[in-house]
């Protein structure tokens, strides 16, 4: 089969009291050999901050980082002199390149913050680190594909430059959509919240699925879902 599915109970779990974070793939001290990313795709990091708390001032390099928030609100500063505040419906770039530091605090006394942390592999190392925030809604996604990162071209909202691309979408119950799957290229869904069914495979919320060798995704959703869909070289 062409699909392999990546259950929500098989990730990777660390709760640090101010943060719980689920790890589809390998991260920190989760370890597993079999779990190193699909393709560019290196880390999803399905991420909960407690009020009043946060990420302090840390570095990356050589990583493009797409932040995706799904509840609260995240106020972020970093190194490029970029501050802003992330609330549902913005999406986060930062490609951290030769080298950035940044910080994300939830500011709030009485809300928690979930976001998808997401980290691609860049096409080659030593790019000039950037920072970009734009809104996606509620609206852009409903009921279909809503692009929010992609290389220069291809009319994302952010920018990326790797050849990936990455849509949210918010599907009512009895919806579907179908995504076309180029030869060579591979795509990930993951499952923000609710129920899938891709190509009559059951997912549901934290699931996520790496699928090769199809010519057209099926996405169906038997209650109102949301969910990502990354198309991968």
């Amino acid at each position: 089969m062409s699909l392999v599915l990546r259950p929500a109970a098989a990730r990777g779990h660390a709760n640090h009291g101010w943060l719980d974070s689920r790890h589809t793939f390998s991260f920190a001290d989760y370890f597993d050999p079999a779990q190193m990313g699909f393709r560019a795709l290196r880390v999803i990091n399905d991420d909960i901050v407690r009020p009043g708390t946060g990420f302090g001032m840390h570095g990356h390099r050589d990583m493009e980082i797409v932040s995706y928030v799904v509840a609260g609100e995240l106020t972020h500063t970093d190194t490029t002199g970029s501050t802003g505040v992330l609330r549902r419906g913005d999406v986060q770039y930062m490609n951290a390149g030769t080298g950035i530091r940044h910080s994300e605090v939830n500011a709030s006394v009485s809300e928690d913050v979930r976001l998808l942390q997401i980290w691609i592999l860049p096409p080659r190392p030593g790019l000039p680190p950037s920072y970009r925030q734009e809104t996606v809604s509620d609206a852009d996604k409903h009921n279909g594909l809503a692009l929010i990162a992609g290389p220069e071209g291809s009319g994302a909202a952010l920018v990326t430059y790797r050849d990936v691309r990455v849509y949210a979408a918010l599907l009512e119950a009895g919806r579907a959509l179908t995504h076309p799957l180029n030869p060579g290229r591979g795509v990930w869904i993951q499952v923000v919240d609710g129920h899938l069914a891709v190509n009559g495979v059951a997912l549901e919320s934290g699931d996520g699925a790496a699928i090769e060798s199809e010519e057209t995704i099926r996405i169906t959703a038997p209650d109102r879902a949301e969910f990502l869909l990354f198309d991968l070289d």
